[in-house]
């Protein structure tokens, strides 16, 4: 019996899993080849953060350009415990043990807010190896933060109308750090929960948990209406647990992934038909692509998702209404005083009057990469290898006039060149921001919208090994968690 992989269309929305199983594996020589390849792909991305660390520790030595305590991360070395050491690992192994199984018998209905819950329960488990006080209380408050300018905004609209002049360093009350990257959206998002009573640290740490781990859900019914229902099933247990949450749950850009995450949803819900009002979906997907565009610049990059999506599903309907959705955004902080694209040429200026002057691109443009291994974890590195694998045969199938190629059941050729599709997107995201030479370190933090749409890729692991994937994502996040202080 050969290898197989398979993934099937849902029955049209009828609630039940689809019939193929997700990364199934058959017990054969082909099978323990490829658990072979996909150990010596995680070998492979441990030398990478290896070498990277070493190298890193070399420049900092030497020059000390690449401001990094414990590069490729932007972390410093400090083994500590707290109440989520107890808590974070006990969550893992019901996880580990129950989340599989859960989500191939729950309801979808049931799912999504099954899946949120257990992400929103490992990342507050995992912020609280912390402690409260730092991993809650005071982690959003720091000098950089979006808080530190709460209390500048007295008028909106003169703030818009002075935003850009108080970008750069030489400016007159400059902005922190945070808040001079990002468009005002990601600052008025903080006044907005301190001027409803929800201010200061504690709540602006319970509303990036809660939102972030709203994407969860996002990347179910994402993967469900581009895939099929048994490949959200398969790797929902995976994004749960994924050790990106080790920053998602420290940093407004836990928000801003949520955000972007359920627009690519609606756009997918849309382009799909697989909601009774697409057309809403297409507006409601425009609304949050606007409010994306001003939480951050980078995330233009979320295009080439938006295009991934649009090209699984085969349908460009959606494009209008997603465009006549975003246009509000454009039109109110530009007439507000807030034109985008001289925010974005002023950030540029200031970002190279910053730490990207003297970081060295010739380092941050491969250990950018290595430092997503830990973001990631092994299983995605994994999953990677073989969607690679599984993209290479596509196309040779394709190429002799086949439905399918070597290792991979041919029952689902649209649907699995639509999870490779949606996974390529991620990836280009990825590589885009790396090449640009705006994101010389603290991409764990900053990719975490990109890095996001990598984990659908674990639907293609074989089900033999499921558990024991699972576990080494939850050994990554507690080992970084509890030996590194991640901060900005």
């Amino acid at each position: 019996m050969t290898t197989s992989t398979r993934i099937d269309r849902p029955d049209n929305g009828s609630g039940r899993p689809g019939a193929g199983a997700v990364g199934t594996e058959a017990r054969s020589g082909t099978g323990r080849r490829s658990t072979v390849a996909d150990l010596c792909a995680v070998a492979a991305a441990a030398v990478l953060l290896a070498a990277a660390a070493l190298v890193g520790r070399a420049y900092d030595d030497s020059a000390g350009t690449l401001r990094l305590r414990w590069p490729p991360l932007y972390a410093y070395w400090m083994p500590h415990a707290g109440p989520g050491t107890v808590l974070a690992p006990a969550v893992a192994v019901l996880v580990i043990a129950y989340g599989p199984r859960l989500a191939g018998a729950l309801p979808w209905r049931a799912l999504l807010p099954a899946a949120w819950a257990g992400g929103m329960a490992w990342s507050w488990s995992l912020t609280l190896v912390d402690g409260w006080h730092r991993g809650v209380a005071t982690r959003l408050t720091t000098g950089y933060e979006y808080l530190q300018s709460v209390g500048d905004v007295d008028d909106i609209g003169a703030t818009l109308r002075g935003f850009t002049a108080r970008i750069l360093m030489g400016a007159p009350d400059n902005w922190p750090p945070h808040v001079a990257g990002h468009p005002p959206a990601a600052l008025l998002t903080f006044v907005g929960l301190d001027r409803i009573g929800l201010g200061g640290g504690v709540w602006a740490t319970v509303f990036v948990i809660t939102a972030g781990s709203s994407a969860v859900a996002a990347v179910l019914v994402t993967v469900r209406s581009l895939v099929s229902e048994q490949a959200a099933r398969s790797c929902a247990p995976f994004v749960v647990l994924a050790p990106a949450v080790v920053w998602t749950g420290v940093s407004a850009d836990g928000y801003f992934t949520a955000v972007s995450a359920w627009a690519l949803a609606l756009l997918a819900l849309s382009a799909t038909r697989s909601v009774r009002a697409p057309a809403c979906a297409a507006l409601g997907s425009g609304l949050l692509f606007g409010l994306t565009c001003y939480l951050s610049y980078g995330l233009i990059l979320m295009g080439f998702l938006a295009l991934a999506v649009l090209v699984a599903a085969r349908a460009v309907r959606p494009v209008p209404l997603v465009l006549l959705g975003m246009a509000p955004w454009f039109v109110l902080f530009t007439a507000a005083g807030f034109w985008w694209f001289e925010g974005w040429s002023t950030l540029v200026e200031r970002y190279y009057q910053g730490a990207a002057a003297v970081r060295p691109y010739s380092y941050f443009v491969w250990a950018n990469l290595a430092a997503q291994t830990a973001v990631a974890g092994p299983a995605v590195v994994a999953s990677l290898r073989r969607a690679g694998a599984a993209a290479i045969a596509h196309r040779a199938g394709r190429n002799r006039g086949g439905s399918g190629a070597a290792g991979v059941e041919g029952t689902g050729p649209a649907a699995r060149a639509a999870l490779l599709l949606l996974v390529a997107g991620g990836v280009c995201c990825v590589l885009a921001a790396d090449l640009s030479g705006m994101s010389k370190g603290e991409t764990e933090r900053i990719w975490l919208p990109f890095t996001l749409w990598l984990l659908p890729a674990t639907a293609l692991l074989p089900q033999c090994g499921r558990r024991w994937w699972l576990g080494a994502q939850a050994v990554t996040a507690l080992t970084v968690n509890h030996l590194l202080i991640t901060g900005w």
